[in-house]
C-alpha cells in the first residue's frame, strides 16, 4: 500500500565545507533503499497531474510502479518512451514548477521526489547495463540536419531517428551537449552524465559532427541542398550586458564567457588545462537567475575571499531555483538584495576595483507580475570588487540569422514561427532558446520533439 506520510527521501550531499573545494557532484542521489521508500509514497493516481504537468509527458506513475516491482529495466524503458535524457532531467529540471508542483501530496505531505526517482532509475539502469536506446524504424531515406547539440536538438534528433530518418547533428564547439556542457557546472551535472546520454542518442544511429559553425562555415542554403529538412536548436548564446560605465574594464566577464571557461574548458584545472581564468579576491555577480547562481557557486570554488550576488529585487522575486539559492548561501555566497548596479569602477590601469550601486525598493508589479524595483534617491554606495560577472539574461544566438537574411525574425531576435510551427524557409524548423529566447531544459526538449513531428509531416507531404 502507498505510504504518502513517509518522510520524503533526500539522499546524501557533500557538506558546504567539502564542496567549495571541488567541482564534484554535490548531491549523491538516492540509493536503492531510499528510492523504494520514496517510490512507496506515490499514490499512482488514476488522473496523474504530475504526468500532465511534465513538458515531455514522462509516464511518471507507471515508471514508479515498475520501480516498486523491482523492474529497473522496465522503469527506465518507460521513461525513455518520451525522454532520452532522464539522468540529465532528473538533476537539472525544475521539477517544483512541473511534475512535483502538480503532485497531489504537495500540500499535506510534500510532493513525491520525482526528479530524484528519475535520476536513480537512469543511473542505476545504466550502471547495471540495462539502459538500451529505442530501436529505430525502417530507414526512410530522408536526411535531416540538426544544428546545435543541446537538449532541444538531441530530443529532435532522437525522435526523428525513431522514425527511421538519417540524422546528423552539427556542433560548433568541441564537446556535445550545448548549454548542458558549457553552461551548467559539473557539481550540478557531471560531464560523464552528459556524455552517457549523448552516447544513447549516438547508439540509435545519429551522427555527430563537432567544430562546425553553421552560418559562416556552412550556410543554411547549402545544407538545404544536401538535406531534406533542417532543425535549428542553436540556443541562446548572446549575453545581455548591464550597459553601465566601466563595463569594458579588466576583470569583467559575461556569465556566458565565465561559465564556458570553467565548465567546457575546465579553467579551474589551470595550468593542467589550457584555459586560464582570472579571479580576484572579491567577486560580484549581477543578476538573479540560475546562471547568476551557477556563476557565483563556480566562483566560490576558485578561492576568492568573497562572492556576492547583486540583485535589484528581493529574494522572493529571484527567478533562480530555491534549492540553488539555498546551496549558494550554505557555501558562503553573500547576497545584496534591492540593489542596482550603476557603474563599474576601475583604477588607472583599467582593472576593476569596485561596483557603484543604488538602493531600490519594490513598487507596482510589472508586465510579468513581479513588483518593479524603484531607485531610492541619494542612495549611492560602493562595494569593493576585483571581478564582476554579468548574468542578466541571454538572447537567442544571432549567428545563423545574421548569415541567413531570408530567415524571418521577431523583434526580440528569435526565429519567427508561423501558426503551424514552420519558419519563413521551407524545410527549416526550430525550437528551444532560438525560438523562445530563453527556456528550461525540459521546454527545449518539448520543442525539439514537437518540431520532429512537424518535420515528419513535412517529409510525408514532400514524398506524396
Amino acid at each position: 500500500m502507498p505510504n504518502p506520510s513517509c518522510a520524503r527521501q533526500r539522499g546524501k550531499c557533500q557538506t558546504p565545507e567539502e564542496r567549495i573545494k571541488n567541482f564534484d557532484e554535490v548531491a549523491a542521489g538516492l540509493n536503492k533503499e531510499e528510492a523504494l521508500l520514496e517510490a512507496g509514497r506515490c499514490l499512482n493516481c488514476k488522473n496523474p497531474r504530475c504526468e500532465a504537468a511534465c513538458p515531455v509527458n514522462v509516464k511518471i506513475p507507471q515508471f514508479i510502479e515498475l520501480l516498486l516491482k523491482d523492474d529497473l529495466k522496465g522503469a527506465a524503458s518507460k521513461i525513455m518512451e518520451t525522454s532520452l535524457l532522464p539522468a540529465i532531467c532528473g538533476r537539472v529540471c525544475p521539477q517544483e514548477n512541473h511534475c512535483e508542483g502538480a503532485c497531489v501530496l504537495k500540500g499535506k505531505f510534500g510532493s513525491v521526489a520525482i526528479g530524484l526517482l528519475e535520476r536513480y532509475t537512469a543511473d542505476a539502469a545504466r550502471k547495471a547495463g540495462l539502459l538500451a536506446p529505442p530501436k529505430a524504424a525502417k530507414k526512410t531515406g530522408f536526411k535531416i540536419a540538426c544544428i546545435g547539440s543541446g537538449p532541444s536538438s538531441l530530443s529532435c534528433a532522437a525522435e526523428l531517428k525513431r522514425h527511421g530518418h538519417n540524422i546528423v547533428i552539427f556542433e560548433a564547439l568541441h564537446g556535445f551537449g550545448g548549454v548542458l556542457r558549457y553552461g551548467i557546472p559539473s557539481f550540478r551535472l557531471p560531464r560523464g552524465v552528459i556524455s552517457a546520454e549523448v552516447a544513447t542518442v549516438r547508439e540509435m544511429g545519429v551522427e555527430f559532427i563537432e567544430d562546425t559553425l553553421i552560418g559562416p562555415s556552412l550556410t543554411v542554403k547549402e545544407l538545404l541542398k544536401e538535406y531534406d529538412a533542417l532543425y535549428v536548436g542553436s540556443g541562446a548564446g548572446l549575453p545581455t550586458m548591464a550597459n553601465i560605465p566601466g563595463e569594458n574594464s579588466l576583470g569583467v566577464y559575461s556569465a556566458n564567457e565565465f561559465l564556458t571557461r570553467v565548465n567546457l574548458m575546465e579553467a579551474y584545472k589551470f595550468p593542467d588545462a589550457d584555459t586560464p581564468i582570472r579571479i580576484g579576491a572579491n567577486v560580484i555577480i549581477l543578476g538573479g537567475g540560475n546562471s547568476a547562481i551557477d556563476a557565483a557557486r563556480c566562483a566560490m570554488r576558485l578561492g576568492p575571499q568573497s562572492v556576492r550576488v547583486v540583485y535589484r529585487r528581493s529574494r522572493e522575486e529571484m527567478p533562480a531555483r530555491e534549492e540553488e539559492i539555498a546551496n549558494a548561501l550554505e557555501e558562503g555566497v553573500q547576497f545584496s538584495f534591492l540593489t542596482l548596479q550603476k557603474e563599474i569602477i576601475a583604477d588607472g590601469g583599467g582593472n576593476v576595483t569596485g561596483l557603484k550601486c543604488l538602493r531600490t525598493e519594490l513598487g507596482a508589479p510589472d508586465e510579468k507580475g513581479r513588483r518593479k524595483p524603484v531607485i531610492v534617491e541619494n542612495s549611492d554606495f560602493i562595494i569593493p570588487a576585483d571581478t564582476v560577472i554579468t548574468a542578466l539574461g541571454q538572447k537567442a544566438n544571432p549567428i545563423i540569422p545574421r548569415n541567413t537574411p531570408e530567415l524571418k525574425m521577431t523583434a526580440h531576435g528569435t526565429i519567427a514561427l508561423n501558426e503551424d510551427g514552420s519558419t519563413s524557409i521551407a524545410g527549416l524548423y526550430c525550437g528551444g532558446d532560438i525560438a523562445r529566447g530563453g527556456a528550461t531544459v525540459l521546454l527545449a526538449m518539448k520543442d525539439g520533439i514537437a518540431a520532429a513531428h512537424r518535420i515528419n509531416k513535412y517529409l510525408h507531404e514532400k514524398r506524396v
